[in-house]
């Protein structure tokens, strides 16, 4: 880790040392462009109470980034002493992010009641005949070297409990962004998307992953470009949209399953992307096609599932996409697409919060899944407990 990567203002009250009840959420999504860390204030007598105090995103090491980029994609170990070591590595790269973050805000690791820690997925396969779910980052060397206890492991029960172990944050996204008169729909444009269906009055939340997100447009331009992004979506606005091409890709039988469903890279990746090309595609006009994939897959699953979505709410890496932000709202007429920031939920932290949510869920003895969303067989307390 090296620094931080496009700092933005937090949204929420201005931080005071004397707030009680404080969290740590880390988080390294599929894209793995960074390590997200947010301190979070929670109120243990008002369950739906978290506000971002501060957050901020800090740069994995270049050489230790590209690993775990290629891992995610279906890439394989070396040995066992190199996912060993690699599980370190992140452990240390997320406590470095806790500590960095602590010294910004001055905040003693003694007024921390806990770290949540979603750690890097490598590889996701609940749909497997043994189903797991692998994240590195080991937990007891994060608490070790920030002094705070450490929460990991949280999607693991919920694939022993039969469930896709995601998404885990529509909970939080109730709590934060339900409207009792407007049914509304939050999406998570990280390296994967995910939607939370948020019906008006009592309906049942809902949530699952839609497709792919950043991961494979941030690939697809660091193969050619040598950038890790497409910064504003400039590259893929300079292409033309390739119909036979985003026809070939939604052919994909993963956009049929129903919920509850999940995904990843090695569902999503460059070699699923090159098999659908014919070879004499523009390298600008495939990323262009990247981008209208997310918004359809997006789009066709919000049709399939809640056809009365009034507003989408809209909070990862791909809100700061204008080009994809508007294809969204092309693709649903007469629904508001806005980020979540316009209800006062910084989009860019809203993951990182929820890991510390988590955490602070699982302190108190409560479920942190949601199984009409994932599947599991039933509530269940999640994550493993380092303490301090």
């Amino acid at each position: 880790m090296v620094g931080q990567r496009h700092p933005r203002p937090t949204v929420g009250r201005p931080y005071n040392s004397c707030m009680p009840n404080l969290f740590i959420g880390l988080i390294s999504g599929t894209s793995a462009d960074g390590i997200d860390a947010a301190l979070v204030e929670c109120d243990d007598a008002a369950p739906a109470h978290c506000l971002l105090r501060l957050g901020r995103t800090y740069r994995w090491a270049p050489g230790l980034r590209a690993r775990l980029v290629a891992l995610g994609q279906g890439g394989d170990c070396t040995s066992l002493d190199e996912l060993g070591t690699l599980d370190i590595q992140v452990a240390r790269a997320f406590a470095d992010a806790a500590n960095a973050l602590l010294a910004e805000a001055g905040v003693s690791a003694a007024q921390v009641r806990a770290i949540g820690s979603h750690g890097q997925t490598v590889r996701h396969r609940p749909r497997a005949d043994v189903p797991f779910t692998l994240q590195l980052g080991d937990g007891a060397t994060i608490a070790e070297r920030t002094g705070i206890t450490t929460v990991d492991g949280l999607r693991q029960r919920d694939v022993a409990a039969g469930g896709q172990g995601a998404p885990l944050l529509p909970g939080l996204h109730a709590a934060l962004l339900a409207h009792p008169e407007e049914t509304r729909a939050v999406l998570n444009l990280g390296g994967i998307a995910n939607v939370t269906l948020l019906p008006a009055g009592v309906g049942a939340v809902l949530g699952f992953d839609t497709g792919p997100a950043n991961a494979l447009l941030d690939a697809w331009c660091e193969r050619h470009t040598g950038q890790h992004y497409d910064d504003d979506g400039a590259w893929a606005a300079g292409g033309a949209l390739d119909e036979a091409l985003l026809h070939r890709l939604l052919a994909e039988p993963w956009f049929t399953h129903p919920p509850p469903k999940s995904s990843g890279r090695e569902q999503f990746h460059l070699a699923w992307l090159e098999a659908c090309l014919q070879g004499d595609e523009a390298p600008a006009d495939v990323q262009r096609t990247l981008l209208e994939l997310t918004a359809a897959s997006v789009a066709d699953a919000l049709h399939a599932t809640q056809t009365t979505t009034r507003r989408l709410l809209v909070c990862g890496g791909g809100v700061h996409n204008p080009l994809l932000m508007a294809r969204l709202a092309a693709r649903l007429p007469g629904v508001i697409v806005e980020s979540t920031a316009a209800h006062g939920v910084d989009p860019d932290f809203i993951e990182a919060m929820g890991f510390a949510w988590l955490a602070r869920e699982t302190l108190a003895g409560r479920p942190g899944n949601l199984p009409a969303v994932t599947g599991a067989a039933g509530p269940r307390i999640l994550g493993a407990i380092h303490p301090a």
